[in-house]
């Protein structure tokens, strides 16, 4: 059941959750850009045992978002070495063993897929983390997969004629692993879209046509996030989105933002009508934990353009590179400020 439907101010992630250190090096994990290609040398187990291993952490992820109260649950991307890398790598058309390179969002080159034949899903990729998130948990699910136009500018175009024809076979790629998932019984699809915000130009061009693919004919929930990358990465940050109210074209029904971290002007919400916003409250580049009543603040600021049936109650962005203790912290504040909002509001 999706809980959104049915509670004032439903908390969630955005999706990752702190992978524990005996699973991942996490200081390698920081001390470098996200992985595009596989990053194999991060995980500490070997590789026979380390499905076994993810599905332990993955566990441990669900339990942590339970106790700290959280309705709807993620499977906190603990098998993913990056949150894009997992799909990207999986697909045909791609040759990860001679990558290629591109430009990421800080403007430093990263290796990437490289496109040397036409993109085609061979296989559902992400149904059995869901499966087993679904096994482990009575409450709403959801699960994030890449966006088009984001895993068009995580590869090296050697194939199409066009970033746009790379994007729009991106799409149904991803437009296939949205209904399988919801055919498989997720409550929430969240497509991740950070390079819109990245590259808005591009994304005007032929971005929104390309993620308006991946949703064309999809009846289940959607929701889009574009944020302004993790905290522990890009450190400055705008007051404002370079894209967002261009969302409002967009077919998906919630859109995920953060207001935190970049103390969000969040008047241009008014130009979203219809959208559910998922108002990413708290802010990953302060290891100091919220108190409910600075989480509650912060939505409120959105609640002045957006109807309080349609706020979800969310950090920034992902909680990936925090340390647990503090995410686990930041969770229970969320759950506990979203408590604030519904008393208000009743």
């Amino acid at each position: 059941m999706d809980e959104t439907k049915i509670m004032l101010f439903p908390t969630t992630l955005v999706g990752s959750y702190p992978q524990p250190e005996w699973l991942i090096d996490r200081k390698k994990l920081a001390g470098r850009f996200p992985p595009r290609v596989r990053a194999r040398e991060l995980w500490r187990i070997p590789e026979a045992l380390l499905a076994e291993a993810q599905d332990d952490a993955t566990l441990l992820a669900i339990k942590a978002q339970e106790d700290a109260g959280l309705d709807i649950i993620t499977d906190g991307e603990i098998r993913r070495e990056s949150y894009s890398n997992r799909f990207a790598t999986a697909l045909e058309g791609v040759d990860i063993d001679h990558p290629g390179t591109a430009l990421d969002r800080s403007g430093h080159p990263n290796p990437v897929p490289r496109i040397v034949g036409k993109i085609r899903r061979k296989h559902p990729v992400e149904v059995e983390d869901l499966l087993f998130l679904k096994k482990h948990t009575k409450k709403s699910t959801k699960i994030t997969i890449p966006g088009p136009f984001t895993l068009s500018q995580q590869a090296q175009n050697d194939y199409y004629k066009s970033e746009e024809e790379a994007a729009m076979d991106y799409a149904a790629a991803v437009n296939a692993e949205i209904r399988d998932l919801l055919a498989a019984g997720a409550d929430v699809v969240q497509v991740d879209e950070p390079y819109m915000q990245a590259r808005p130009e591009k994304a005007r061009q032929f971005g929104l046509k390309a993620l308006n693919r991946a949703l064309d004919g999809i009846k289940g929930v959607t929701a889009v996030h574009i944020c302004f990358g993790y905290a522990a990465i890009i450190h400055q940050r705008p007051s404002g989105y370079s894209f967002l109210p261009e969302l409002a074209d967009c077919q998906c029904k919630q859109v995920s933002i953060e207001t935190a971290q970049s103390n969000l002007d969040c008047a241009v919400l008014a130009r979203l009508p219809g959208k559910k916003i998922m108002v990413g409250c708290i802010d990953l580049s302060d290891m100091s934990v919220e108190t409910p009543q600075k989480v509650a603040e912060r939505v409120r600021k959105a609640l002045k353009y957006v109807k309080p049936d349609d706020v979800i109650v969310a950090p920034d962005c992902g909680m990936k590179y925090l340390p647990r203790e503090i995410a686990f912290a930041k969770m229970k504040a969320m759950v506990e400020g979203a408590r604030l909002l519904r008393t208000e509001a009743l």
